[in-house]
């Protein structure tokens, strides 16, 4: 008889609990024993309840996702740490697998792709939404993340730096057009809306002090 995959639930959003409760109950072999509203709640019930695996999203109150998958790692717990989340930017990503989630999951993905995640998340094995994927792939690779050229990580820089386009095209001795269309391309990889949000990535993945 195949064993029960217990699953504690941790979102601070009912709704989602919910709806993930009764999507991941009509799998036979999953069971879900506890749900978390907190990241605080989220490691008292994991040491509670012993759960196979830990669906954690990664913006909490209390305590934020990443720590929480931190702690149950350093408890060194049977439990597996699969994250669930609206954001595929690289600070919550790398965060979370650093912090020792085996798997990213996108809150989009359909119903029966997140069953899955959960069944290969239980035996310690990685699961990833397509584009999350090729980021972790890129990194596994050695290559720039972002998928950015290395001309697009020195006008990155400088964007972070609060420097003009005009005055990046001369410090880098191009033109300012030029400069232009790289600002372009970056926020389009990026997926931010502005230069401000473009810093913003910068210094959180590292790019700058």
């Amino acid at each position: 008889m195949p064993r029960t995959i217990r699953v504690l639930l941790v979102d601070d959003h009912p709704a989602v609990r919910i709806g993930l409760r009764v999507l991941l109950e009509q799998a036979p072999d999953v069971t879900v024993v506890g749900e978390a509203e907190d990241g605080q709640e989220a490691l008292r019930l994991a040491v509670e309840l012993t759960p196979d695996v830990a669906v954690v999203d990664c913006e909490l109150p209390e305590v934020a996702g990443m720590e929480v998958a931190r702690e149950i790692r350093r408890q060194e717990s049977a439990t597996q740490v699969l994250a669930l989340s609206s954001y595929d930017d690289e600070h919550y990503v790398r965060g979370m697998l650093e912090a020792g989630a085996v798997g990213y999951l996108l809150k989009e993905e359909a119903p029966q792709t997140i069953v899955a995640a959960v069944r290969t998340a239980a035996e310690g094995d990685g699961y990833f939404s397509p584009g999350v994927a090729g980021k972790v792939d890129a990194w596994a690779r050695g290559e720039p993340s972002g998928g950015l050229t290395e001309r697009e990580f020195d006008v990155l820089r400088l964007v972070a730096e609060g420097l003009t386009n005009r005055q990046i095209a001369l410090r880098l001795e191009i033109k300012e057009r030029t400069v232009g269309f790289h600002v372009s391309n970056i926020l389009e990889k990026l997926g931010v809306a502005s230069r401000v949000e473009a810093a913003v990535w910068a210094k959180d993945d590292g790019v700058i002090p």
